[in-house]
């Protein structure tokens, strides 16, 4: 075997751990997964069945960790892992996963397939097979502090502009705020008007908060590359400038890997508990609407449904609230079939929206077909929802198809229609 196979072969190999073990000897092979994904049911192609995408990562398991495996190994029946398979794969394993979740929710013996993935791209990623567009997003973040190369000057000025809009001093670096605010890029540069709704809304509950000038980036390229060594570099930068401006909590935005980075896999990353709460924006929305302090002084009027992003009610667990809290500002709001932890990804969750090839984009259109059919069948104008990656992904998918249809974010249309 060739170094470079070797190498390949190798790192596979050391992402296999008890949990792989076990999903690869527990599959039934019943396919339920397939019918689960939406880039399955809106191509036929059944390269996207889930477990498929793990399909390097079983070859591996087979011939290194079992019997069987080992002897077609030995007499030449089973070919090891090449360079020119894995870049290849990397079309399955980053442009067709976006890690929704909804293959794991379905599977009937329990197998957790976005870990599976999510273990491959570990190999994946240390062995150079990642998409340049994924790559390029966290050498920015690394480099720079967040994916889209943003620099403090550029956030000041924006939280300035915020201030003057709302008439809320955004405080920075402010010791003993009750908040630590996070924000994503996709909010400061296409979404400012959500910082001015947290400003306002946070004015009118009497909120302490702050922003840290050293972290104020949210979203962890690091997850989505498949680098449990860069995703630990981002959160461990939070959790710095959290401890060291002595908050208690730690606020998550509108950005549903952002959550699911911080709240989840965040202390696991940094290998300990941390000293403060994370909390999503919709559970402290939520909060301050069961304490009668987000009251509304009319409601929007028009016909709408809510899309549910993936990483913050599917796999973060915040069911209630979203539709709670689109019910205190909506009078017509109409639940689609598909809802909170069965609802259908965006099509560019995982880093996949950030894949910029021809062949990325062409698929990422061609599935959204799904949410173009649910806001047809439910016949409204307007959709809302919590998640600034959802909203880029899905105003390409509205343009693309010449949709006339609005896409609001709910924290801004709460505070748009907040009580004087």
């Amino acid at each position: 075997m060739s170094a470079s196979l070797e190498k390949v072969a190798q790192t596979l190999k050391e992402v296999i751990d008890a949990p792989i073990a076990s999903y690869f000897e527990s599959c039934v092979h019943c396919g339920l997964c397939a019918e689960a994904c939406l880039f399955y049911t809106e191509t036929g192609d059944p390269r996207y069945t889930p477990i498929h995408k793990v399909e390097p990562l079983r070859r591996v398991y087979e011939q290194e960790f079992t019997l069987l495996g080992r002897l077609k190994k030995l007499v030449g029946l089973s070919k090891p892992i090449t360079d020119d398979e894995l870049d290849q794969w990397q079309e399955l394993v980053y442009d067709s996963c976006t890690l929704c979740g909804r293959c794991s929710l379905v599977c009937p013996v329990g197998n957790d397939i976005v870990y599976m993935i999510r273990q491959l791209r570990e190999g994946m990623a240390v062995s150079g097979h990642v998409p340049d567009g994924i790559r390029s997003a966290t050498k920015r973040t690394i480099e720079i502090g967040g994916p889209m190369g943003l620099k403090w000057p550029a956030v000041a000025n924006v939280l300035r502009k915020a201030g003057e809009a709302t008439g809320v001093t955004i405080p920075v670096d402010q010791k003993g705020a009750d908040y630590l605010v996070l924000l994503s890029s996709m909010e400061i540069v296409n979404y400012p008007e959500y910082i001015e709704a947290l400003a306002k809304i946070f004015h009118k509950a009497g909120i302490s908060f702050t922003l840290a000038s050293d972290a104020f980036e949210a979203t962890n390229a690091g997850i989505q590359i498949g680098s449990s060594d860069l995703a630990k570099v981002i959160v461990s930068r939070i959790v710095d400038a959290a401890e060291r401006l002595k908050v208690k909590y730690v606020l998550s935005p509108e950005c549903g890997h952002a959550y699911m980075a911080i709240r989840w896999e965040g202390p696991n990353l940094i290998g300990r508990p941390f000293g403060f709460e994370v909390v999503h924006v919709l559970e402290l929305l939520d909060d301050l609407r069961q304490k009668g302090v987000l009251k509304m002084k009319d409601k929007l009027k028009d016909p709408l449904i809510l899309h549910d992003p993936c990483q913050i009610v599917r796999r973060g667990g915040v069911l209630q609230a979203p539709e709670a809290l689109i019910r205190q500002v909506a009078e017509n709001y109409i639940p689609i079939a598909d809802q909170q932890k069965w609802n259908w990804c965006c099509g560019g969750g995982g880093g996949a929206s950030a894949i910029h090839t021809e062949e990325a984009e062409a698929l990422r259109t061609r599935v959204f077909q799904i949410k173009k059919r649910q806001i047809e069948e439910a016949g409204v104008g307007t959709m809302v929802t919590f998640c600034a990656n959802c909203r880029i992904v899905m105003e390409e998918g509205l343009d693309h198809y010449e949709m006339n249809t609005k896409l609001l974010g709910l924290t801004e249309l709460l505070a748009e229609h907040l009580e004087d």
